[in-house]
């Protein structure tokens, strides 16, 4: 887990859940994780190598897994069969899209301990893959009040599934656990809003009452990452979605996220992705909802 890659998803805080419907002949996205719950569905891609916290299996043909808040997880290298491609449809969440309160309900009390469960992450097996894929499939074409409802019909359906699995052992806790800290919480609200604006060090150490020195250190020993990474996460995470649902050029993307060097971004986002932003744009064109 050393090199584990924070990621900033493309869903904002006006969306219920996203979809990705995609295909493609290899997994190459690092190792990563996420505050979102991802119900991730691959097809096609026998051989491949799944990474959920300290789970390491080689997949079948068909895959489904539940993945929880912040567990690392990934999908690595090509299937078996190198001539096939792979079909993948990824459904990311809000960790608090059903509050307590909402889950505590008799009614949703098999759905509160699947997600219970997938802390741990967890694996479905092929009958009940077999059952949901055409809904998971056709998820991405829904839109509105239905498509929630579909949502949680589907989380319903494979919580009271009787053949899933726990993938991580039980002692196992992530080597990041994210910050408590409310100078970090209020310094990461700041970026997030801020992200689209020149953003000094020393603008954030003084919206916690820090040195630029001391801040500095606070943040990397609270995360992991520098100011500068932390920030373009976030703006790299907002530029990720621009492409994928506007038609803006680059170079607009690029301004538009708070990068004021088209070749600067080009480079940070293909350490991110693994791929430029013009590559990005054609992976996921037309393959995406949000709701």
């Amino acid at each position: 887990m050393s090199n584990l890659f924070h990621e900033i998803t493309p869903l904002t805080g006006n969306d219920c859940f996203t979809v990705f419907d995609r295909n493609k002949k290899e997994f190459n996205f690092p190792i990563h994780y996420h505050e979102e719950f991802e119900l991730n569905y691959v097809e096609n891609a026998a051989g491949v190598k799944r990474v959920v916290g300290d789970n390491i299996e080689h997949i079948e043909d068909f895959d489904l897994v539940l993945v929880g808040s912040n567990l690392p997880h990934g999908w690595l290298g090509k299937p078996v069969n190198a001539n096939g491609t792979i079909h993948e449809v990824t459904v990311q969440f809000h960790k608090d899209l059903f509050d307590e309160k909402f889950l505590s309900r008799n009614q949703l009390s098999f759905v509160k301990s699947l997600l219970d469960y997938s802390t741990r992450g967890v694996k479905f097996k092929r009958e009940t893959i077999q059952m949901i894929r055409p809904r998971l499939i056709t998820l991405s074409k829904k839109n509105g009040f239905d498509s929630v409802l579909e949502l949680i019909s589907i989380l319903h359906y494979l919580s009271i599934s009787k053949d899933m699995q726990m993938l991580t052992s039980p002692g196992f806790v992530p080597d990041y656990i994210p910050s408590k800290s409310r100078r970090i919480e209020q310094a990461f609200q700041y970026m997030r809003s801020n992200y689209d604006k020149d953003i000094s060090l020393d603008d954030l150490a003084k919206q916690v009452n820090m040195t630029e020195v001391s801040f500095s250190r606070f943040i990397k020993k609270r995360t992991g990452l520098t100011f500068i990474e932390s920030l373009n996460n976030i703006r790299l995470g907002h530029a990720a979605r621009l492409l994928i649902e506007t038609t803006m050029n680059i170079a607009e993307v690029s301004f538009k996220c708070g990068f004021n060097n088209l070749s600067y971004f080009n480079r940070v986002f293909k350490k991110k992705y693994i791929c430029t932003p013009k590559e990005f744009r054609e992976n996921h064109t037309g393959t995406r909802t949000f709701v």
